[in-house]
């Protein structure tokens, strides 16, 4: 048998125990590792047509695997203004000023990354930047992509002239009080409003954007993602990419499972599962529960000191609670969104409804993504139903504070806000937790996700405080959170997290030891390859 890939002179990391394994060496076939042992002995396997790499004492872990990604929209999304540096509205009216400068006349101006503390005590609404967009058609994605800043001139080619109605409950027109719109569209029925009147770019140049981002993926080390939409020419792009062999990360995905979906639209959802290909595979659905506490569209059992986020993304939540019932009894996992505590509790409640009703036997691995406030009662429930916590923490690193002056911490008040990001408590209490990035929310590098678990810390200026520091979790607990934890939550922990004999050869060569480098410095630690079904995907120049 061919050997088409062998790495010597490694250090062979297990985050199953933290340790080294003996071996020094490995060998990868088919896909697979085929043999680990000393240097000389796996370097014999080695042939002509063999990629033999001298690692020089790097350390190699299984491959990273991101939870929570959107590799096809967060393409799409992050071209134009990136606008995430911002802190104030001076320096987002500065960027758009240079943007609108460099625009040919009736063009659109596009941002991104927008984060609503820039706005301090202000409404978020484009009011502030009238002057600078006059007459200039504009989108300004908030960073939390639940929420966009449309312009005047937007609105008005749109024809979003007052308040609209949507089968997504918390969609809205944000409009004063003379039922004007503000700017401020809230979720995607609301969003598309405006963007499908936008110029859009052509299908060539979407799949391009998508392949250049995993390229960058698999240069930050990720061997894979689950990713959470198959929206429009999602799966189309990962075919075509999978067929050509340029598809450098092993998808999960997830399509998603709207309001509105109806029993044809459910059993086709169903009868997709498992489609795919080489390197991807539909498997799961994606649902959502809230929005975001951000908007005021998250589901919280109080509401927030705005008097908002006080319902559920679905106009009826029974009838989320009855879907999941039916794709539990079809074995179909589900990944819901669900921010504020009422919305996690009822997906608790709905999985706990559908596993009695199917009887014992019956375990899918169902999952809750975000869980970004929860009380106590609902920790110990996600390790007694086997419900996976798929959290991000760098969202609470990046866009919260250790002194709750931010917009997420006022929105909850001192008692919730104190529950952010409940990563080690949900740990300790039995909880199966996966770590991710939900990219393009935040940036995607996996070893910035583990350090930002770990320190709790503003990315961009280390030496703030930690925004509760008691709910950082030990470096093995984060490496395990992208290796053997997302292994289990795909139920692939007997062929993926591990590097054994047998399992996928997807690797991630790391030039120091992730548990030993300083969390701070982690996301600085060079990716020296990255491998994944034993092909090179990324080699650094000095291997």
């Amino acid at each position: 048998m061919r050997t088409p890939l062998v790495l010597l002179n490694a250090r062979l990391l297990d985050p199953a125990t933290g340790g080294f394994l003996p071996d020094t060496a490995l060998a990868a076939s088919g896909g697979r590792i085929t043999a680990l042992g000393d240097d000389s002995h796996i370097r014999a396997l080695a042939d002509a047509s063999t990629t033999v790499v001298d690692l020089k004492g790097a350390v190699v872990t299984p491959g990273l695997v991101d939870g929570h990604i959107h590799p096809v929209s967060g393409a799409e999304l992050t071209h134009g203004l990136d606008l995430s540096g911002c802190t104030d509205l001076e320096q987002v009216r500065a960027a758009l000023a240079a943007g609108v400068r460099g625009l040919a006349p009736g063009a659109w101006l596009g941002g991104w990354g927008l984060d609503p503390n820039a706005f301090g005590d202000r409404p978020v609404e484009t009011a502030p930047f009238d002057s600078v967009l006059d007459g200039v058609p504009a989108t300004l994605l908030l960073f939390d992509a639940h929420s966009m800043l449309a312009s005047r001139r937007a609105l008005e080619l749109a024809g979003v002239d007052g308040p609209r109605t949507f089968d997504q409950a918390s969609a809205e027109v944000v409009c004063d009080a003379a039922s004007r719109p503000t700017g401020l569209l809230l979720e995607d029925a609301a969003c598309e409003l405006v963007e499908r009147v936008a110029p859009q770019p052509t299908r060539e140049e979407r799949r391009d954007r998508l392949a250049a981002a995993l390229r960058r993926m698999a240069a930050a080390g990720l061997t894979g993602g689950h990713a959470m939409d198959a929206n429009g020419d999602s799966l189309a792009f990962y075919a075509e990419l999978d067929e050509a062999g340029q598809l450098p990360l092993r998808l999960r995905v997830a399509p998603w499972c709207q309001p509105g979906t109806d029993a044809d639209a459910v059993r086709a959802l169903i009868a997709q599962q498992g489609a795919g290909g080489r390197l991807w595979r539909t498997e799961g659905v994606k649902i959502f529960m809230d929005g975001t506490i951000d908007n005021g569209t998250a589901w919280l059992e109080q509401p927030d000191r705005n008097g908002e986020s006080t319902h559920a993304f679905w106009p009826d939540p029974e009838v989320y609670t009855r879907i999941v019932g039916e794709f539990h009894r079809a074995g179909v996992p589900t990944a819901t969104h669900a921010i504020g505590d009422a919305a996690v509790r009822h997906v608790l409640d709905a999985v706990e409804k559908a596993q009695t009703s199917s009887g014992p036997g019956s375990r899918v691995r169902h999952r809750v993504e975000h869980i970004e406030t929860v009380p106590d009662d609902t920790l110990r429930r996600f390790a007694e139903l086997g419900v996976i916590a798929s959290v991000q923490p760098t969202h609470c690193c990046d866009f919260t504070r250790a002194d709750h002056t931010d917009n997420w911490s006022r929105r909850l008040g001192e008692e919730r806000a104190s529950r952010a990001w409940r990563c080690r408590d949900l740990w300790d209490s039995g909880a199966t937790v996966v770590l991710g990035s939900d990219w393009p929310i935040a940036p995607y590098p996996p070893l910035g996700v583990m350090g930002g678990a770990r320190h709790r810390r503003p990315s961009r200026d280390l030496t703030q405080a930690p925004h509760g520091p008691e709910q950082a979790l030990t470096a093995l607990q984060a490496l395990q959170g992208m290796t053997v934890n997302a292994a289990r939550a795909a139920g692939e922990e007997h062929l993926a997290g591990r590097i054994a004999l047998g399992h996928r050869a997807d690797l991630t060569v790391l030039a120091d030891d992730p548990l030993t480098v300083a969390a701070t410095e982690l996301p600085d630690l060079p990716v020296l390859l990255t491998a994944v079904d034993g092909g090179v995907t990324h080699r650094d120049a000095s291997l």
